[in-house]
């Protein structure tokens, strides 16, 4: 490898890092920095695979796989947390606001526990009824 191509490698990498932070810091959104973050340590690893070729040292193979794994295990673990509810269910709820929740909950359930009595009553009814005119 001449010394153009690994100083031209080098300044794309610090170019491609830079703009990384730049994104990581302004966001807007968690998918964003996530994804700003895989650029850095992508970056990191092509940095270090870089040092690896020009110098011919192979004893930086298992950091560059520890650097992989590290910043693969990051991302699927943001990725998961992040995608895992809407930004309301994320929300820490207040005492009141989970009461009121709970409330919620129970109502429905006993409205839907009334019906299902109610529809169901009237229904066993029906069939009980049929039931003695066929028999008798």
């Amino acid at each position: 490898m001449t010394l153009w191509v690994a100083v031209a490698c080098g300044i794309m990498l610090t170019i491609g890092a830079v703009c990384a932070f730049v994104r990581a810091e302004r966001g807007p959104s968690m998918l964003d920095r996530v994804v700003a973050v895989d650029v850095v340590v992508a970056s990191v690893l092509a940095t270090v695979a870089l040092v690896s070729a020009w110098t011919g040292r192979v004893d930086l193979v298992p950091v560059l796989v520890v650097l992989a794994l590290v910043g693969f295990t990051g991302s699927v673990t943001v990725a998961r947390f992040a995608a895992a509810d809407s930004d309301d269910d994320r929300r820490i709820l207040s005492r009141e606001e989970a009461r009121e929740l709970e409330r919620a909950r129970r109502e429905a359930e006993l409205a839907e526990a009334e019906e299902r009595r109610s529809g169901s009553g009237g229904s066993s009814a029906t069939v009980g009824r049929e039931q003695q005119e066929g028999g008798s």
